[in-house]
């Protein structure tokens, strides 16, 4: 399992891209993207559709990872992260139903 930069790391050198090209790309400074490769600082959704299209990927596939990444880094530092994951599965089960059902309203 890796992380979102890991994952993005492993593209990038699987493609031999240099650092400064696919920070260019992504309109950022390279220091930037070496701290998102290492995990000390987060992408964002932004760069999702320029990463899926400089590396062939699916800007889904890229955002699960991105996104199971913030989860998991907030929840890592909690005590009962597994019952929090719980509940909040349960609640974005009840907020879409209700949503749909208001939507259904109209």
């Amino acid at each position: 399992m890796k992380t979102f930069g890991d994952y993005i790391r492993a593209l990038r050198e699987k493609q031999n891209l240099p650092l400064r090209k696919v920070a260019a790309a992504l309109d950022i400074d390279p220091s930037t993207l070496s701290k998102i490769e290492r995990g000390e600082r987060s992408a964002n959704k932004e760069m999702l559709p320029l990463l899926s299209n400089l590396f062939n990927e699916s800007e889904e596939d890229l955002g699960l990872i991105l996104m199971s990444d913030k989860v998991a880094y907030d929840l890592m530092q909690e005590e009962n992260p597994d019952q929090i994951l719980k509940v909040a599965e349960e609640k974005i089960k009840y907020l879409k139903n209700k949503n749909l059902q208001q939507g259904s309203l109209d």
